[in-house]
């Protein structure tokens, strides 16, 4: 993989946060071409990571000149604009190309179809914590996709994280959970400092009292393994005060309000895609 050329085309937050899991992963910065709207964004990239860099405010081929011939092209934009780069980039493609999109909404098959029968397409949700390294990737394939590709994706995002594979017909509910996930977490922390201070707790006190639950929290599920239900239950004494406060959470409906507010991200997701149809 050392060796592949590659393309990401719009080099926001993720798509940095994948160009440096590349880098980290070995492939050449000499074999990475990139895009991004301004000057000094393609500038500062080009310096950090020595990777050539276009600025589509300044190039208007900025986007072909990054995806002729490369192996991987990688689609960091948003699903309003993916139409108008395939467009753009169509023409130039190689026919063995691998294309992943991390684009919300769009299908394999319209990306598919806007491109040369030979190219292959991936699309592949990853979420923020990718940023660090300890993202959750959900990848799923096209029609004209080969193990050998498959197996690039999946290292791709194991860069950056973690990756799962799953029918595309997953992918939108994934985006549910994972993608938008970590929103809910920060949501939930904001709501849980907000507490903290109605309490008498300084924002500083506050921030580090939540900030350092949520990452015990998870550091201890993820090194033991366990049911968090089963690990709930053993901070819950009879009869205690995390009782009664879980009581109050249960009488809430708490269940109900996560699936629906996840029923409701999904309907968008699926609002997005029939609108690039």
């Amino acid at each position: 993989m050392q060796d592949t050329t590659v393309a990401i085309i719009g080099s926001g937050s993720m798509g940095t946060a994948i160009l440096s899991g590349m880098v980290r992963h070995g492939i050449k910065k000499e074999n990475i071409k990139v895009t991004t709207r301004k000057v000094e964004s393609a500038d500062a990239l080009a310096k950090k990571f020595g990777v050539t860099a276009y600025a589509a405010g300044y190039q208007p081929n900025a986007n072909a000149l990054a995806a002729e011939g490369a192996q991987i092209i990688l689609l960091a934009i948003k699903p309003a604009n993916v139409i108008e780069v395939l467009d753009q980039i169509k023409n130039v493609i190689a026919k063995d190309a691998l294309v992943i999109s991390v684009a919300a909404g769009i299908t394999t098959a319209t990306i598919e179809s806007y491109l040369p029968d030979s190219v292959a397409v991936i699309r592949a949700m990853p979420n923020t914590p990718a940023l660090i390294q300890r993202g959750l990737t959900g990848i799923s394939v096209g029609s004209r996709v080969s193990a050998d590709q498959l197996a690039v994706a999946v290292a791709l995002f194991d860069a950056v994280g973690k990756s799962v594979v799953l029918a595309e017909d997953q992918i939108d509910a994934l985006s549910t959970i994972s993608g938008s996930g970590p929103a809910y977490v920060f949501y939930l922390m904001e709501e849980f400092i907000a507490t903290a201070k109605a309490m008498g707790f300084s924002q500083e006190d506050a921030y580090l009292l939540v900030t350092q639950t949520f990452l015990g929290a998870s550091e201890l599920i993820t090194q033991t393994q366990g049911d968090p239900a089963e690990l709930r239950r053993q901070v819950t004494s009879p009869n205690g005060t995390t009782m009664k406060a879980i009581a109050v959470l249960e009488e809430g409906k708490l269940h109900t309000l996560f699936l629906k507010a996840t029923t409701a991200a999904l309907a968008r997701a699926k609002e997005i895609s029939q609108e690039q149809k």
